[in-house]
């Protein structure tokens, strides 16, 4: 499929959930964790901007990003621990 039409499906159906709303609830709790995995990868990516400075890299992936969203920023002081003492 061209991306087009992939992006233009994705946002339809994020459209219709956002008006309908999700009658389901794995669909909702399944949205949660995509929405605190998304919010976890922006704290990674803001923390390796500001942390560059200081030599501070924490990579981006699926466990990371999940520490970072369901934690917050515990989570993500404590990944900035991890890199700098043990790995």
């Amino acid at each position: 499929m061209e991306p087009i039409v992939v992006v233009a499906i994705l946002g339809f159906i994020i459209l219709m959930l956002l008006f309908m709303g999700s009658p389901l609830k794995p669909i909702r709790l399944i949205s949660q964790g995509v929405v605190k995995l998304v919010i976890g990868a922006l704290f990674l990516f803001f923390l390796n901007i500001v942390g560059n400075q200081f030599g501070i890299h924490v990579p981006i992936n699926l466990i990371t990003s999940a520490v970072s969203g369901i934690l917050g920023i515990p989570g993500v002081f404590a990944l900035v621990a991890i890199d700098m003492w043990i790995i």
